[in-house]
């Protein structure tokens, strides 16, 4: 029996991924107001009703090309680069009107490949995201394409909102495209494709329903988006390929209109604690007390306060084993400090970290998203 879809109305964190042919009008090369705003106003639709909504939004190189004269032209890396460095201020400033009709703090973070990779990096990205959401502001994000290498970039901001769901465990994501979903070939050329309203696994066949980037601005095409479902279903994430042209795109989505859903994978949410737990030499330890032991058994983070004794060299976002007074290894997981702050604030509560370290990190010495018991 074939499971229902997701739905907006459930999700708590939204990430909405927009593609450059969405957002650039192509006869002008300027910023599509109209539409931007519509999207502003369905963002104040779901923050009004609790929605945390992370943007990730393409078109800096397409804004500033006609003002460079790279038009008519396969740009080199170094003009790419240039036109992102033009581009992205008018791309930010037009998310950032639009917002701030509806009352709402646009900000602007620029990801590499290398941030989604590098632990500490990752940890670092993923800590800024969630203040910049605890703070009530709408992150708006894009490659950092002018210091991205042709080897070390995404090359498309499908698979980077993929990574940035994965990043801050969001609960759905959806892509925004000039489709609506996924189609067992391309309706474009064959009439008798077939829309999938649910894609319940990530499967070989399913992969091979991608084709070839579509022309224009795009760099992107259905391959890139089944790359990302794939990344994203597999984080536990679900994923919708939905019409993003027309005015108002996501209170279209949530009013029912025709997408593709893809439901995250059963073991999705485990899958990244069993990489913790059996893929990471643990370069410290942690022992704790007894009533932290108990709190990590009960599902809770690992506090300073219930740390007895630090041992091993470790950096911040690397691996560490937990362990209790009698030296069985309780949990794994990935530590917010370094082993010299680390030591500094254990047995420590929370509220003294900003005085003994000078300046304050997270309240927990291990989060328990990077924490996995044995």
């Amino acid at each position: 029996m074939s499971l229902p879809p997701p739905s907006l109305a459930t999700t708590r964190r939204l990430v909405v991924k927009i593609g450059s042919a969405l957002v650039v009008d192509p006869e002008t090369a300027a910023p599509r107001e109209d539409w931007i705003s519509s999207v502003a106003a369905d963002v104040a639709m779901l923050r009004a009703r609790g929605v945390e909504v992370v943007l990730v939004s393409s078109g800096a190189i397409a804004l500033a090309r006609r003002s460079l004269g790279l038009i008519k032209r396969k740009l080199r890396l170094e003009e790419k680069q240039a036109a992102a460095a033009v581009g992205q201020i008018r791309l930010a400033g037009a998310w950032q009107t639009a917002l701030s009709h509806h009352g709402m703090t646009a900000a602007q973070l620029l990801l590499t490949l290398e941030d989604s990779e590098d632990r500490r990096r990752y940890l670092n990205a993923r800590a800024t995201l969630g203040t910049l959401l605890d703070l009530g502001c709408v992150p708006v994000i894009n490659e950092n394409d002018t210091v991205a290498t042709a080897e070390i970039r995404f090359g498309d901001n499908d698979r980077l909102a993929a990574r940035v769901a994965e990043m801050i465990h969001a609960d759905a994501l959806v892509l925004l495209s000039d489709i609506d979903g996924l189609y067992t070939a391309d309706p474009r050329r064959d009439p008798e494709a077939q829309h999938l309203p649910v894609v319940e696994r990530m499967t070989d066949e399913i992969m091979a329903m991608g084709g070839e980037p579509p022309p224009g601005y795009s760099s992107g095409g259905m391959r890139t988006k089944l790359i990302a479902a794939k990344i994203a279903t597999g984080a536990g994430c679900a994923m919708a390929i939905a019409l993003g042209t027309r005015a108002n795109p996501l209170q279209a989505l949530e009013d029912g209109a025709r997408c593709s859903w893809f439901l995250p994978a059963p073991e999705g949410r485990s899958s990244r604690k069993q990489w913790i737990a059996g893929s990471l030499a643990p370069l410290g330890v942690l022992r704790v007390d007894p009533g932290a032991a108990r709190a990590l058994r009960d599902g809770r983070s690992l506090l300073p306060a219930g740390v007895r004794a630090v041992e091993g060299e470790f950096g911040r976002g690397d691996p560490v084993a937990i362990r209790d007074e009698a030296g069985a290894e309780l949990a794994r997981g990935l530590s917010a400090y370094d082993a010299e702050a680390a030591r500094a604030i254990a047995g420590r509560r929370s509220e003294e970290i900003e005085t003994i370290l000078g300046w304050r990190g997270r309240d927990e010495l291990i989060h328990r998203d990077d924490l996995v018991l044995l």
